[in-house]
């Protein structure tokens, strides 16, 4: 581990203070590692400097325009590959929550995450991004019975 020094005025230095308590962390230090990471990881996506990844898909929508259900699994469905899985939460009688996982190439990723935001109807939609490095043959590794599968290495 590489040790830096950083000079912070008083107000920042009580943001931080404050914001690593509400967060949990054990040290100002893992809270500077954590957002450097999650920089680093969101400016990696925005350049397309990371050829896969995996992601969070979050949105609120009415479950009452069946339509709009019908078109996002539509969505879903031409994108197969990239769905890992759903979660729904029902917030009220109206409202649900869905949080979609997916994986696979960035840019289809990111067309597929911003086509269901997109979608009338769809509100408070959000996506988080974790770049990732493929690993298909590491050897010695026979876990998966001579299934073929990947491991997924987060960037950083």
């Amino acid at each position: 581990m590489e040790r830096i020094t950083i000079s912070l005025d008083p107000e920042l230095a009580g943001i931080l203070d404050e914001m690593s308590a509400q967060h949990g962390y054990a040290s100002r230090s893992e809270a500077v590692r954590d957002l450097i990471r999650g920089w680093h990881s969101q400016e990696a996506m925005k350049r397309n400097k990371s050829e896969h990844c995996v992601a969070s898909l979050g949105y609120v929508y009415d479950q009452r325009d069946r339509t709009l259900a019908e078109r996002i699994a539509h969505l879903q469905h031409e994108h197969h590959h990239l769905t890992v899985s759903n979660m729904q939460l029902h917030m009220d009688h109206n409202n649900c929550l869905e949080v979609a996982f997916l994986r696979g190439p960035s840019k289809e990723v990111r067309s597929l995450a911003e086509r269901v935001m997109s979608q009338r109807g769809v509100r408070h939609g959000s996506v988080n991004f974790v770049p990732v490095t493929v690993q298909n043959d590491i050897e010695g590794h026979d876990h998966a019975h001579g299934m073929p599968h990947m491991h997924l290495k987060p960037n950083i």
